[in-house]
């Protein structure tokens, strides 16, 4: 029997991932958003966007992921741009 991954702590570290990239994000939601309510511009879109960034964490696809694989191919790259796996 050899080691293989720890998926508890892989899932960790791939939230973590998860919330350092979405922060520059939601800074610049929060910058748009502003912008739209000077302007009294439809918010929809960017609370939308960013309700999207806050929910990233806890996708259901990363709990389910059986491997390593899988877990990184569960990063939304509509969402979060380039994974940082590649």
């Amino acid at each position: 029997m050899g080691f293989g991954i720890n998926m508890s702590k892989a899932r960790d570290i791939h939230r973590n991932h998860i919330r350092i990239e979405r922060t520059s994000k939601l800074n610049a939601l929060d910058i748009e958003f502003q912008k739209a309510l000077e302007t009294s511009a439809d918010t929809a879109t960017i609370v939308s966007k960013k309700q999207a960034l806050r929910d990233a964490p806890a996708d259901s696809a990363i709990e389910s992921a059986a491997n390593e694989a899988a877990l990184k191919a569960q990063w939304n790259t509509a969402i979060l741009g380039t994974s940082p796996y590649t």
